[in-house]
Order: structure tokens, then C-alpha cells, then sequence
């Protein structure tokens, strides 16, 4: 075999395993005071949401996107890697557009993979794009200190948003135009093999270069007095709508980053991100549960504990070839309030695959959580996107 195409593929297996080594594992909720259903007198809220002081952050549901900030990878790419692995390449197979066009289709929740790069410069020369003489991510920017937004360093570069503040930037300029949005989440995926608790206060503080304290939804605001943060959304709940609309939310993705995110801050004082966990743990605010038929029963117990949970609804571009909607199905009736998908619009080359909130709302009550009287309109109108928060 010619030298040149020996090296290429060394790159490409060697870059397979990066890639496979760096991914992620790809009936109504128990009764407190936080979910009685509102009176009719509680139907009198403000700025055209009458369920505002009543209607729970919990007992929403909205639509989400799969690595919110990936383009559609070079065809050079794609073609390297299925001469090595055709399922490797197929799950690449795909590009979202920018974040701030997705905000219009009616995503409300993103997933970010964040690498960290405090001295600038680690990410800038992917292996592959450099075998193949492609183009790097822009240096301008890949250069500079940073966390850094891409799917995978050496194959997979392809990104609307290149690092986490230019990310977040966009985020702030929809939200600031758009006040009377529906909680925004964004899922962190922490991409590094290892990280410290000096990698959380890194990321907390790019997270509060842009946005300020009356922009975020955090564990300290959600705990309020009581020393446990899942005691304190068993038994009291989460904020009304209300009380946070206009606002943005942050999930830690990896499971096993918990505790370290954790290290000095006890059930998540002073954090940003809110963690992955299980019902009756110290910090069990938020679940993230991908598979929505595999996990159904955890899902249920997760809601049961008034927790939020994010799942999928594809994976892997595997439905959206077959336009198989069991899974979509099962996420949007589980009761899941962040149903993520790589297909807010369909790919006109594989089919009419799509997933939206039906009824064709951005957000809708709950099918699970949400009391009787609830309407989408109640959750998010668009018409009074613009109008501000109550």
C-alpha cells in the first residue's frame, strides 16, 4: 500500500479511538405542595401568562438539540473515516444550524462539548484535517486562551460557535431580544479525560463574563435555605415560571465529573452547573437519561422526585435514516422535560425524519408533571416572546 495512504489511515484509526473514547454514553410525578394544581384566582398572572405564579419549571416541556454547535464535517472527513468505519462516519453524519437560527424553530435547550485550553493553542492543529490538507478551525480564535466548543480535537471540527464565551454570547444576544422565553438549558459535555475542580471554577467564570446573576438559574437560587439541594426540590420544588422566565440553566453532562464539581462546594454551593444525579442524593436536582424506552422506569422515578431529566430522541443518525419515531415517541410521552434531537429540521437526504413539541409551540405543558388546567400558551407564546418577563 502506498506510504501516503499507510498514514493516512494510521491517523484515521488512531483517531476512531479518540473519538470512541471521548463519547458519551450516548405516570404523574409524586404530589407536593410545589405541583397542586392552580385555583381559578391563580390564573390572574401578568403579561399574558395567567399561570405564572403557579405553573413549575418542572412541569414544562421543551425541545433540545444534540451537540447544538455542529456543522456538517468535511466530505473528505466522512470519507476517510468510513474507509475504516462506516458506523463511525454515519454518526457524524450530520450539521445543525447556527445556534441562534435554531432558537426560531423552537429549541429551548442546547448541549455544548467544552475542551479545555487555559494557555490557547491545544486544539488548533486537528491530525486528521492536517493529513487530509484541509483548513484548521479558525487560529485566530483556536489560538487564544479558552474554552474551546468542538466535537472531537483531531477529526471532528466542524463548529458554529468555536468556543464556549462566543457560544454563550449568542445565546445572551437571543435571550436579551426575547425576555419572555421559556427557561433556556444548556447541557456541558467536559470533553477532557481528566478534570479538576479548578477546570469548574474556570468554566463558572466564562460563564459569568457574559452572563449575570439575574440571567442564570443556579443551584444556590433553587436550595434557597435548606442544606440539601434534592431535599429542597423534593419537598419545595423548583421556581415557577415567573420567577425565572428569561433566564438560562446549566447541566453537567458527565456522570463521572460530579463529584469532582462537587469538591469544596457541598450539594453545589457557590456552582453554576447543576449535575447529573440520582433521586435521593445530595444533589439531585437534574437527571440526564438518553434513552428514553431503556430508561423509562428511571425516568418516572427522577420525575417522581420533581427533578428535571434530559433524553433523546435519536442517536447517532440511526432514526433519521429509517425514519423510526419510536424512540422520539417515547421521550415526548415519558415526560421529559428536555427532549434533544439532531433534526429540529428534517435532512432532506434521509427523509422526513423530524422531531418538534406537538401542537407546534416552543415549549408545551407537561404530559406527565403538569396540572390539569395548563395550556402550551400558558408555557411559552410566541407572540410574547418579545414582551419581557412577568
Amino acid at each position: 500500500m502506498h506510504t501516503t495512504r499507510v498514514k493516512l489511515l494510521a491517523v484515521v484509526v488512531g483517531s476512531i479511538a479518540l473519538l470512541t473514547a471521548c463519547s458519551g454514553s450516548s405516570s404523574k410525578a409524586a404530589t407536593n405542595t410545589t405541583s397542586t394544581p392552580p385555583s381559578t384566582a391563580a390564573r390572574s398572572g401578568t403579561k399574558g401568562y395567567p399561570l405564572d405564579s403557579t405553573l413549575r419549571l418542572n412541569q414544562i416541556q421543551v425541545l433540545g438539540s444534540h451537540n447544538s454547535y455542529h456543522g456538517q464535517p468535511y466530505p473528505q472527513v466522512l470519507a476517510a473515516l468510513k474507509a475504516v468505519n462506516t458506523a463511525t462516519a454515519a454518526s457524524l453524519d450530520y450539521g445543525h444550524r447556527p445556534i441562534a437560527q435554531q432558537f426560531p424553530l423552537g429549541v429551548r435547550q442546547l448541549e455544548l462539548d467544552v475542551w479545555s485550553d487555559p494557555n490557547g493553542g491545544k486544539y488548533a492543529h486537528p491530525k486528521l484535517l492536517q493529513t487530509l490538507h484541509l483548513p484548521p478551525p479558525d487560529p485566530a480564535i483556536m489560538d487564544k486562551p479558552g474554552f474551546k466548543v468542538i466535537h472531537q480535537a483531531d477529526i471532528d471540527t466542524h463548529s458554529t460557535c468555536l468556543t464556549f464565551v462566543l457560544c454563550l454570547r449568542t445565546v445572551k444576544t437571543w435571550s436579551d431580544a426575547n425576555p419572555g422565553h421559556v427557561p433556556i438549558m444548556i447541557d456541558v459535555e467536559m470533553k477532557d479525560t481528566s478534570v479538576t475542580p479548578a477546570t469548574f471554577d474556570a468554566l463558572d467564570a466564562e460563564i459569568r463574563s457574559v452572563l449575570s446573576p439575574k440571567a442564570l438559574i443556579t443551584p444556590d437560587m433553587v436550595r434557597g435555605t435548606d442544606p440539601s439541594l434534592g431535599h429542597a426540590v423534593r419537598t419545595r420544588g423548583w421556581p415557577t415560571l415567573g420567577a425565572v422566565r428569561g433566564r438560562i440553566m446549566f447541566m453537567l453532562d458527565n456522570e463521572n465529573f460530579g463529584s469532582v464539581e462537587l469538591q469544596g462546594h457541598p450539594s453545589l454551593r457557590g456552582r453554576i452547573l447543576f449535575t447529573s444525579s440520582k433521586p435521593g442524593a445530595d444533589d439531585a436536582a437534574v437527571a440526564k437519561l438518553n434513552d428514553p424506552i431503556a430508561d423509562a422506569a428511571k425516568i418516572k422515578a427522577a420525575l417522581a422526585a420533581n427533578m428535571l431529566v434530559r433524553t433523546r430522541a435519536d442517536a447517532d443518525t440511526v432514526q433519521a435514516r429509517s425514519d423510526d419515531t419510536k424512540m422520539r415517541d417515547a421521550a415526548l410521552s415519558d415526560g421529559a422535560q428536555f427532549v434533544s434531537t439532531d433534526y429540529e429540521v428534517p435532512d432532506p437526504r434521509f427523509g422526513p425524519y423530524v422531531v418538534r413539541i406537538p401542537g407546534g409551540t416552543p415549549a408545551r405543558c407537561n404530559p406527565v408533571t403538569a396540572s390539569p388546567n395548563c395550556r402550551s400558551t400558558d408555557v411559552e407564546n410566541p407572540a410574547l416572546l418579545s414582551t419581557g418577563a412577568p
